[in-house]
């Protein structure tokens, strides 16, 4: 069987599906380590696990909207539609208090995490007949994400999303936990056995798609679940979802793009240019958290400048309008163009 790279598997390997097992790896062995490193190194894991990753992931996307002058041209009123539809959303969301806005945020975000693996799973099942061996895959990816979500919902947990007290609000439904355990424990049965019944008969595997949900079930899983931790949390999610977009976009709109596609973006496609094209979306990063640091939050650094307090419910969702344009543009720009 032909597997189903995106790239090759190399590549894919190290860059899309690695990173839920190399940092589960990673925390086994050095777990009173890196929970020490909450403690000392505060400020160096926020930099580099949420600046440099997290947030840098979301710039990335400029390489297959804004950056691209054909797209652009072609879908004018999305691209610059959406960023101001984000910024009055925002506003709109905080005039309910910061919690509110926090907490659809976060609920837009997770959505966001949750589709982008199903749309890694798509990928690698994309030479596949739609069967119901492929709706068990989709089913399952359904479940290594939304049941662990469903379980913060209801039970104390050491981490937030984005801020204290964010899902609170999901804590008054009725006790689901017994019921979905049940649900989720059939669910992983089912696809091992369907996995391994498939590879016997057909004497083939698809060895990237079965490597992204099992993945997404190990990562999604001890990160949410099994350890109780912040960082390790963040080290978890933050990893497993940031660098294989990361590597996404470089390959298909960079490196698999002939230079008169390319245009001006030709400049990345050397090996040099991936220093360039990180270097960009790093940048990007770093003066987006600058202005959160110095203007909202002053955790990590401050330059003591005083916002007033009236102008946090337009700042705010302004600061924000690079995430959520993010969030929302990516249910469009990955879906293939129909042809007329």
């Amino acid at each position: 069987m032909k597997q189903p790279w995106i790239h090759n598997a190399k590549t894919d390997w190290w860059f899309i599906l690695s990173p839920p097992f190399l940092v589960l790896l990673i925390i086994f062995l050095f777990q009173k380590q890196i929970q020490g490193l909450e403690n000392h190194y505060s400020f160096y894991t926020w930099l580099f696990l949420i600046v440099f990753v997290d947030v840098a992931h979301v710039y990335s996307t400029l390489f297959k909207t804004y950056f691209v002058k054909a797209e652009l041209q072609k879908r004018k009123r999305l691209y610059f539609g959406v960023p101001f539809i984000s910024w009055c959303l925002g506003i709109a969301l905080f005039q309910f208090g910061s919690l509110t806005f926090w907490s659809v945020l976060a609920l837009i975000a997770v959505f966001h995490f949750i589709r982008q693996q199903y749309g890694f799973m798509r990928i690698y099942a994309r030479f596949e007949p739609d069967n119901w061996s492929k709706k068990i895959d989709e089913v399952a990816v359904y479940a290594a994400t939304i049941f662990p979500m469903l379980y913060w919902f209801q039970t104390p947990r050491a981490f937030t999303w984005f801020v204290d007290n964010e899902f609170d609000w999901l804590k008054n439904l009725p006790d689901y936990i017994g019921l979905i355990s049940v649900l989720y424990l059939l669910t992983v049965t089912v696809w091992i056995i369907k996995t391994i019944v498939g590879a016997i008969k057909t004497k083939t595997i698809n060895i990237p798609k079965v490597a992204l949900i099992t993945g997404t079930f190990l990562s999604w899983y001890f990160g949410i679940i099994y350890f109780n931790n912040d960082l390790l949390f963040t080290f978890l999610n933050v990893v497993s979802h940031g660098i294989p977009y990361i590597a996404l976009i470089y390959i298909r709109e960079i490196k698999q793009k002939d230079q008169q596609q390319l245009s001006w973006m030709k400049i990345f496609k050397p090996f040099s240019g991936i220093f360039l094209f990180v270097g960009i979306i790093l940048s990007l990063a770093l003066l987006e958290e600058f202005l959160w640091e110095t203007l909202v939050w002053n955790e990590h650094f401050s330059l003591d400048l005083s916002v007033s307090e009236n102008l946090l419910p337009f700042l705010v969702p302004l600061l924000v309008v690079p995430q959520l344009t993010h969030y929302l543009l990516d249910g469009f720009i990955w879906k293939k163009q129909k042809k007329s």
